[in-house]
């Protein structure tokens, strides 16, 4: 079972048919996410072929992590299959 976890709590965790495997990144659904710990970002990037990801900063044990998850509200269609799911970086450790 795919598994998202900084600061020693457990941030998502879904099956493996519910994640999505992208650029060897792993999407977990929204719902699978623990959002208590998710804040929105400002920050913003483009990808060429998935489109504009948008950011969350993760508060954990009163530890921040900036922009730390990225999710595609709208993803191009090449990438419609992330639509709705949120990937992790920046010192999160994703076990699969």
């Amino acid at each position: 079972m795919p598994t998202a976890i900084w600061n020693g709590a457990v941030i998502a965790e879904a099956a493996d048919d519910a994640v999505r495997i992208v650029e060897n990144k792993v999407y977990f659904p929204l719902s699978a996410v623990n959002q208590a710990y998710l804040q929105r970002s400002s920050h913003h990037s483009e990808c060429p072929w998935k489109g504009t990801a948008h950011y969350y900063h993760l508060t954990v044990g009163g530890k921040f992590n900036d922009n730390a998850a990225w999710y595609y509200p709208a993803p191009y269609e090449a990438a419609s299959e992330i639509a709705g799911h949120v990937a992790f970086w920046r010192g999160v450790e994703v076990r699969r």
